[in-house]
């Protein structure tokens, strides 16, 4: 009783579009329309990856709610693209073990929280698998904002920290270059992953 008092003074604000939404709801019904999609999978996935698939272009409400989880702090939308991302997924794809994407260790500490570990957690909940954070990574130059040529030409360098699955499912927020995911393809193949996939939430590419 008291929440819904409250929500008529401060109601819940979309992620995306910061309008108001339903009490329970991450998105309003027009960004959720807008999200709306069965998602597609990559025709030249990255270097290493066997298959790759994404939610939603990275542009509109996408983009936006990427940067609600990674720059804003809303948790509550791991668990969103993480049920976006267990609804449309084909289901031989989501087979094997979740592999999030590692962080830099200075820009965990700084944010506080690692989205891909957010989703990564989230998706295991709702999809019944195995989570296994067996990436890490040191402290390099950011990727957000640098050119496609030099993300590509100097890429994060994950090392294996834990046992590697055989099927290993790959997870992050967004790929960009897919300079990242080879990366973590070659790492984790090199300890003994005979199939990597990945899935994100949005594609730049």
């Amino acid at each position: 009783m008291l929440r819904a008092v409250a929500c008529l003074f401060a109601p819940p604000l979309c992620a995306a579009c910061r309008r108001c939404c339903p009490t329970t709801a991450v998105l309003c019904e027009r960004c959720d329309a807008g999200l709306a999609g069965s998602g597609s999978t990559l025709d030249a996935p990255p270097a290493g990856i066997d298959r790759a698939w994404a939610v939603a272009p990275y542009d509109g409400v996408a983009r936006e709610l990427v940067a609600a989880l990674k720059f804003r702090r809303l948790l509550t939308v791991a668990g969103e693209m993480a049920a976006r991302i267990g609804e449309a997924a084909p289901q031989d794809l989501l087979s094997g073990t979740l592999v999030p994407v590692p962080p830099a260790p200075g820009r965990l500490l700084r944010r506080g929280f690692d989205p891909a570990a957010e989703i990564a957690a989230a998706l295991a909940g709702l999809a019944g698998l195995e989570l296994r954070p067996c990436l890490a990574r040191a402290d390099g130059p950011r990727q957000v904002g640098r050119p496609r040529a030099e993300r590509t030409a100097a890429p994060p360098r994950p090392q294996v920290s834990a046992a590697v699955p055989g099927r290993v499912v790959v997870v992050d927020d967004v790929i960009t270059t897919g300079a990242t995911l080879s990366a973590c393809a070659r790492a984790l193949r090199r300890a003994g992953a005979e199939r990597v996939v990945a899935v994100t939430f949005a594609r730049a590419i």
